[in-house]
């Protein structure tokens, strides 16, 4: 998430009103707006990366993959976002325009700027959507995958990095190996 807009808080109508003008994105969180910023290289590449991995690999089910530009609507958190990646499964979904409400998978790649939010009031906007099975923090810096799982009411935290097995998306059936998922990377710095 970016920096809060100078402006008054805006209800849900007026900032689909507004966003839909902007030439920049912008997330909406209980009527405050925050201005989407510009990510690092890496950023992309991961994200990129993941959203290919996913659309090949979902081809010919019924899950469809989303990066970066697709709006995730989380209304009992009175939330739009803009996820890294998203995969919905749900037929409802086909007839989206703008936005989907029903994601299954949603993955956040973190940065410096955004990886406090993506780990708090971000993640506890998204368990408040029903349909999601499946929460993927991508931390590039780590080369590591953490995967938060619900297991009922609970959340299951798994992860992988650089050497371990792949995690297997359940909510995808889709496995994703760290190392695919970092592949256009320069490898990290050594430590001495």
């Amino acid at each position: 998430m970016g920096e809060a807009v100078p402006r008054t808080m805006m209800d849900l109508q007026e900032y689909l009103r507004w966003e839909a003008k902007q030439a920049e994105k912008h997330e909406y969180l209980a009527g405050e707006i925050y201005a989407m910023v510009g990510v690092r290289r890496e950023h992309a590449l991961v994200a990129l990366a993941i959203g290919s991995l996913l659309r090949q690999r979902l081809k010919g089910s019924p899950c469809q993959a989303f990066v970066a530009d697709m709006k995730l609507h989380v209304e009992t958190a009175d939330a739009y976002f803009y996820p890294d990646v998203m995969v919905t499964c749900d037929p409802r979904d086909r007839s989206a325009d703008t936005a989907i409400d029903h994601a299954c998978l949603v993955i956040e790649v973190l940065s410096d700027s955004t990886a406090a939010f993506d780990r708090g009031a971000k993640f506890a906007a998204y368990r408040r959507l029903e349909s999601l099975r499946e929460y993927l923090l991508v931390d590039i810096e780590a080369r590591r995958l953490e995967l938060y799982r619900r297991e009922g009411s609970h959340w299951l935290l798994l992860e992988s990095g650089p050497g371990s097995p792949a995690l297997h998306l359940e909510s995808v059936g889709v496995s994703l190996d760290p190392a695919e998922s970092f592949e256009d990377l320069e490898p990290p710095p050594r430590d001495h």
